[in-house]
């Protein structure tokens, strides 16, 4: 398979911001047969704990209904006030089912996916009215998955109640010879029984559809390679963009090297190649530090900002070597190298106090103690130790 084929292939997890796009387009993942099953066991569980005050509420209401005055026959507004009262007693008996029933079919949508606000999914889709891709739809892979699920509902209710019916079969023929309180109580009792052990049994399929459900998500938004490399290119800018910027960061901080030059005690070169620019400060830091390095260019202007500001230039081809390449800017320089750096600087200070107050002229160090193994030109280079660089 070419490149070309395999980059347009959705074999990628979908990014955080594919998947929040989806998010704030109403697009997430949902289960409603857990939906279904969390509001029938609910509401079994629900009457089974309310059905006595609601059967208590009912008969009151139904004793009421079937009594009234002559009054009642002969005034129609006095009859459609008394309708009016039986309506609200029968809404209040149910209000507290009603009510709960309300709260599981918000909530369980939480339960996969969590619960999300888009105006998007509110705006009408005419899409949906196009007749061929409804056609389409029907004989789509969900659609098949939907049939199974439906068929497989049917056959599992059917078989419940079928053996629930079965097991109280003699019980249930014998209702007829119960007396009437016993026989509403027993009949309530069965029914909320079979209830419960019907959603009970339709937790089998919410189990199989949940996961199914996120698979078919995660499927379906799965991305190409090349629409990951578009969305990093659009997170992070293009090619062009992040080149600017890198380069005016290197250019901020070579002026900021630069302004660090003047306070600089001495510039250590090669003679010409490299230049690194140190200063000491006694109770400032524990060693000298390096405030500039640089090679070839900017070795040159090193050099040229250092005599302007009159700071001491001294040749040291190897140690100029050695700290260009081990040392970073703003900090201090190697152990192996104090000995080395601690010569330069103390004829420094010495041609300072010198220079002012005269005296003897101090020797220019020659031949500074810098180990072979920190000079990249060293004609015998062996890898440096780790108490080398310390």
């Amino acid at each position: 398979m070419a490149a070309d084929d395999s980059d347009m292939e959705k074999t990628e997890d979908a990014s955080p911001k594919r998947l929040e796009k989806a998010r704030e387009d109403g697009d997430i993942p949902r289960s409603r047969e857990l939906a279904a099953c969390a509001v029938l066991f609910t509401t079994g569980m629900a009457i089974m704990m309310l059905g006595r005050p609601m059967g208590e509420a009912l008969k009151n209401v139904l004793r009421q209904g079937l009594r009234f005055d002559r009054a009642l026959a002969f005034e129609p507004a006095l009859l459609i006030t008394h309708l009016l009262k039986v309506i609200e007693q029968v809404m209040w008996a149910f209000l507290p089912l009603a009510l709960i029933m309300v709260a599981v079919a918000i909530a369980s949508p939480i339960l996969v996916g969590g619960w999300v606000m888009s105006q998007k999914s509110l705006m009408p889709n005419f899409g949906k009215l196009n007749p061929i891709k409804g056609i389409s739809n029907m004989f789509s892979k969900n659609s098949v998955v939907e049939l199974v699920k439906s068929l497989a509902k049917t056959i599992l209710v059917a078989s419940v109640g079928y053996s629930i019916v079965k097991k109280d079969l003699q019980p249930m023929l014998g209702l007829s010879e119960m007396p009437l309180e016993s026989g509403i109580s027993a009949v309530s009792d069965y029914m909320v029984t079979g209830f419960l052990t019907i959603a009970s049994a339709l937790v089998l399929i919410a189990v199989i559809d949940v996961p199914y459900q996120l698979y078919q998500y995660a499927q379906k938004h799965k991305m190409t390679k090349q629409e990951l490399k578009d969305e990093a290119k659009e997170a992070e800018g293009s090619p062009e963009v992040k080149g600017r910027i890198r380069q005016q960061q290197r250019e901020m901080a070579r002026r900021r090297m630069m302004s660090n030059i003047p306070t600089a005690d001495v510039v250590i070169t090669n003679p010409t190649h490299y230049a690194v620019a140190i200063r000491y400060k006694e109770g400032e830091t524990g060693a000298p530090i390096v405030v500039a390095k640089g090679m070839d260019a900017i070795a040159l202007k090193i050099r040229e900002i250092a005599a302007e500001h009159n700071v001491m230039t001294m040749e040291s081809p190897k140690l100029a070597r050695a700290l260009h390449a081990h040392t970073e800017l703003e900090s201090e320089i190697p152990q192996a190298l104090y000995a080395a750096v601690a010569e330069i600087l103390a004829y420094v200070f010495q041609l300072r106090v010198f220079k002012q107050h005269g005296g003897v002229r101090p020797a220019m160090p020659d031949n500074v103690p810098v180990p072979d193994a920190l000079d990249p030109h060293a004609l015998v280079a062996t890898p440096p130790s780790a108490t080398d660089i310390e």
